[in-house]
Parts: structure tokens; sequence; C-alpha cells
């Protein structure tokens, strides 16, 4: 069995859209929070032109075990060809917070 904790990068085209991504993984218990970082500056390529554009990043905390669940559930509601879905292990952190994310999120 997968153990540890992640981050999870997710960029949005909007706050709203940032917002709904994120209550609807919390309230389906795979993610403990989602925080949204708005206007975000992103300098990317797409389909040969390189692109400027404002974005929301959403920062969402969750157990290793269900990052795979999480990005296809992003994927399905997001409004990106290719949304951004990035984990990053957790090497430390508070214990309480880390029970916290075990208690708030399924299985």
């Amino acid at each position: 069995m997968e153990t540890g904790y992640v981050v999870v990068m997710v960029t949005a085209p909007t706050e709203e859209e940032a917002a709904s991504i994120g209550r609807t993984v919390v309230e389906e218990g795979l993610a403990a929070c989602c925080n949204i970082v708005p206007r975000v500056r992103s300098i990317y390529t797409w389909q040969d032109k390189v692109c400027d554009e404002d974005e929301v990043l959403c920062l969402m905390k969750t157990r290793k075990a269900l990052f795979s669940g999480l990005k296809d559930r992003i994927i399905e509601l997001h409004s990106y060809d290719v949304p951004e879905v990035i984990s990053l292990d957790i090497e430390g952190g508070h214990r309480d917070y880390l029970s916290w994310i075990d208690d708030v999120t399924r299985g």
C-alpha cells in the first residue's frame, strides 16, 4: 500500500473554474483542501505559439494513494485540453495536519 502525502498543482483559466474543481474534489474526498491563488502569470508554448496568460493556481493536498483518482477527476472537470496536474511529494509536515488529511479524504 502506498503511503505519504502530496501537493497537487493545477492551473485554471478563472477563479470560478478553479473553485468549482476544488470544491468538487474536496466534497468527493479526493483532496483535503484546495488553496486558490488568483492571478498567476503563465508563459508557455501551446500549438507552436508562445502564450502569455493570466491563470489561477490551485494547490491541493491529498494522500499519495489518491493521486491517480484525483488526477482523473480534475481532467474530467477541467476546460483545458491538456490541464496541468502535477504531484509533488510532501517530505515533511506537521503530524496533526497530515493526520487531518487522512481523516477527511476517502478510503
